[in-house]
């Protein structure tokens, strides 16, 4: 086995050891439509952005941190290593699968722990990506 191969397996055996933290989808309106976990808040915006949202507005459960994302997918090529189900999988789309990518434009904390208190323009994604502590 490779240094490469050994060094992959070390970080997947401490990326899957990692504690998994909830964080909710939350709309222009401030409602929440939706909860998805990872690790960091970058493994949730990637799972919202591969079901095709793009602008991603996440909140920490349990704490008042709102992390802001832009999203997009696209479809490529199967790569030759990936596992058989996802050639199997992709067969049906001529070989191609979704690929999602995000970006994070920046966090800032909400006022209130109840989300209808907060002002709108906190759920909208800011224009620069300067980060508000």
């Amino acid at each position: 086995m490779s240094r490469f191969h050994t060094y992959a397996l070390e970080e997947a055996k401490i990326t899957a050891d990692r504690e998994k933290k909830n964080f909710g989808l939350i709309n222009e309106k401030g409602e929440e439509i939706g909860t998805y976990s990872g690790a960091q808040p970058r493994d949730a915006a990637l799972k919202v952005a591969n079901r095709g949202i793009t602008s991603i507005v996440l909140r920490e459960k349990g704490t008042k941190k709102l992390h802001y994302f832009q999203g997009k997918r696209e479809l490529v090529s199967v790569p030759a290593s990936a596992p058989a189900w996802i050639k199997e999988a992709a067969k049906d789309k001529g070989g191609k699968i979704y690929k999602a990518n995000v970006e994070k434009l920046g966090t800032t904390n909400l006022e209130y722990s109840e989300l209808e208190r907060n002002p709108r323009e906190m759920f909208k994604l800011p224009k620069s990506k300067i980060s508000k502590k």
